[in-house]
């Protein structure tokens, strides 16, 4: 079975074709200059594809491991 629609697969398609034109914005309101790096480029896709409830896996979360602090 496959983990991404086919849809979704569009959206990251039209992300990239936008980073090559070089339309593709980053950030809140498209404010943080445009995107330059491919990988960026294929998140934005996916993020776009899920906000718009297509099949897309869940991000991975970051695994955070707490210093701990030695008692003298």
């Amino acid at each position: 079975m496959a983990r991404y629609s086919r849809s979704a697969g569009n959206d990251v398609e039209r992300a990239m074709k936008r980073r090559k034109k070089g339309t593709l914005k980053r950030g809140k309101g498209g404010r943080g200059g445009t995107v330059k790096s491919r990988k960026q480029a294929i998140a934005i896709g996916l993020s776009e594809a899920r906000k718009e409830g297509k099949k897309v896996p869940k991000k991975a979360k970051s695994k955070r491991r707490k210093s701990r602090k030695s008692k003298k």
